[in-house]
């Protein structure tokens, strides 16, 4: 006899009613937005500052090395980062889904800060010999390790927050501090390299950037201070005490054996996202001055107004994805990616300042494409008890390996080959694995989140969804968290 005989009967669930649903606290919404994109930009700030003082970086710091020796070591201290984060999305990711995003968050954001200020008191290599390139790999070990658990973080927390009709265009707003994070840190080395000079950099000038992190990073303290708990969050722990059951499980393994599809499609759409997204930002400033002889000036110069307009597209791409739906969007951000870069790299290789912004423009918008939807789409594929660790453990371990080893990956292969192409070819080939994925991606446009009740904006929306919920199409009943009917 079949085993589906003896199967105990699926009871109907009750219909949605009025007091289920979450309006949005407009001011609540705008307090959670500014208290995560302000430690976005305040991580990408250091990101950016590391990125275009890398050749600076690397004769501080080993002065008696080659050239070549020096850059490669400088990009791979920017790797050690990343190599960081899975540990520190783990841990946060874990602690995040037991006692809350809101206090995770501000711990990340009081270490990250720390350990860039650090970096600007290191005593020189003149100094201290061996130990000064040792401690700046611990301190940015240690900046790995708490940005780990940071954009896993502000991405769960402000979907968790966002009404569902809006939630692309509201998670777009994340990236935008993050690279305008950059251009500020960019802004910042290029008026100390017209201002100083460069003998005045290596003697002194690198440490400035880094040390105005501790006040920009308290503003950033103050502001995510002010922010409370997610509403999804709150709820799921609501209905645990309420039910006086234990918690649900959110460790590692049980992500792992629950979450596995979701995890792999986010690990590659992850990817694809950010190699286009540091090849533009944290490799271009090298590739522009080593590769193509710019001086790091203009080489620094050059990408500002990019990633300025680039910032601004990527609400935008957003809110393409909350009209059209995350997967289209993310396709047509592939295809871009892939038609994109050869005429990009042929560009920058003229060494016109006009053909290096055409090139540069042409990396700008499949990065906003790709990168638009995914703050809102990579959260959704995860239930509210395991979220922030599942976005913890795919985010970091795609940025770990392909996003913040690329421009070292790129150089490496470009050093041995000796084809300024290479970075295009790599750009390509993630472009066409990233399309593939998105087939296997849970279209999340419009609709609530995993175990979550419908967030909307107003009191007319929710008594809509209420009338219309047979029919509505982005409406799945048996998903949303109601209690069965009681048996008769």
């Amino acid at each position: 006899m079949s085993s589906h005989a003896h199967s105990t009967p699926v009871r109907p669930r009750r219909k949605l009613r009025l007091d289920d649903i979450q309006i949005v606290d407009t001011s609540m919404l705008k307090r959670a937005l500014r208290g995560t994109v302000v430690g976005n930009t305040m991580e990408w700030y250091d990101v950016g500052v590391y990125g275009y003082l890398a050749v600076t970086m690397g004769a501080v710091f080993l002065p008696t090395a080659a050239a070549s020796v020096q850059v490669l070591f400088s990009l791979g201290v920017f790797a050690a980062t990343y190599i960081a984060r899975p540990l520190g999305g783990i841990v946060f990711g874990r602690l995040g889904d037991r006692i809350g995003r809101q206090k995770v968050l501000a711990t990340t954001l009081i270490m990250m800060a720390s350990a860039t200020f650090v970096v600007g008191l290191i005593p020189s290599y003149a100094a201290i010999g061996p130990v000064a390139p040792v401690i700046l790999v611990v301190m940015k070990l240690l900046q790995g390790f708490s940005t780990g658990g940071e954009y896993a973080g502000v991405t769960t927390f402000v979907s968790e927050y966002a009404p569902d009709r809006r939630r692309g265009f509201f998670g777009g707003f994340l990236d935008l501090g993050s690279y305008l994070g950059f251009a500020f840190g960019a802004l910042i080395v290029s008026i100390m390299q017209l201002t100083l000079g460069n003998q005045a950099m290596l003697d002194y000038g690198w440490r400035i950037p880094f040390l105005l992190a501790g006040p920009i990073g308290a503003i950033a303290v103050y502001f995510r201070l002010k922010i409370e708990e997610s509403p999804a969050f709150q709820a799921m722990m609501d209905s645990v005490e309420a039910v006086e059951g234990p918690a649900p499980q959110t460790g590692i393994l049980s992500i792992l054996r629950t979450q596995w599809k979701p995890l792999l499609i986010a690990i590659v759409l992850v990817a694809m996202a950010n190699t286009v997204g540091y090849a533009l930002t944290s490799y271009m400033p090298t590739y522009l001055t080593d590769t193509l002889g710019y001086d790091p000036i203009h080489g620094t110069l050059l990408t500002i107004p990019v990633l300025v307009v680039m910032a601004a597209g990527i609400p935008v791409a957003g809110l393409l994805s909350d009209r059209i739906g995350r997967r289209p969007t993310i396709w047509i951000g592939a295809a871009t990616m892939g038609v994109f870069a050869i005429p990009a790299f042929l560009l920058l290789a003229v060494g016109a300042v006009w053909s290096t912004f055409a090139g540069l423009f042409l990396m700008a918008i499949p990065t906003a494409l790709l990168v638009g939807p995914l703050a809102s789409a990579l959260p959704a594929l995860y239930p509210t008890s395991m979220r922030y660790g599942s976005m913890g453990i795919s985010y970091n371990i795609a940025v770990a390996v392909f996003g913040g080893t690329a421009p070292v990956f790129i150089e490496a292969i470009m050093q041995g080959t000796g084809d300024p192409m290479t970075p295009a070819y790599y750009l390509i080939g993630f472009a066409v694995v990233g399309a593939a994925a998105a087939f296997g991606l849970r279209e999340s446009a419009r609709r609530p989140l995993p175990g979550s009740m419908p967030a909307v904006e107003t009191p007319a929306e929710a008594i809509e969804l209420v009338e219309t919920q047979d029919e509505n199409e982005l409406l799945d009943l048996e998903e949303l968290p109601l209690e069965p009917i009681a048996a008769a």
